[in-house]
């Protein structure tokens, strides 16, 4: 069963953001942009290397560069029950 995103960011999972430049397939001395973004942990990132073999492996453009952020949403000690909501007019 696949976690939301609030259960992932609970664990200490971020959101990676990635932009691959690589070599358009037909036009080497073209590069071209693609941006993945998926939660992983750091400083492993797991998913992100995962992401690069499948590219490496599978399509024909070859990677030029990747640049890649992440950013903790929330943490353990930042999550808290809303028990009641109070109405101002």
């Amino acid at each position: 069963m696949e976690q939301s995103s609030t259960e992932l960011m609970l664990k200490g999972y971020g959101l990676t953001t990635a932009e691959f430049t690589y070599h358009m397939p037909d036009y080497t001395h073209v590069l071209n942009t693609y941006v993945w973004q998926d939660y992983d942990l750091a400083p492993d990132h797991a998913k992100l290397f995962e992401f690069i073999e499948f590219w490496q492996r599978e399509l024909d453009g070859p990677l030029h560069s990747v640049r890649f952020t992440h950013r903790k949403m929330i943490g353990p000690g930042q999550w808290r029950n809303v028990k009641g909501i109070l109405t101002l007019h």
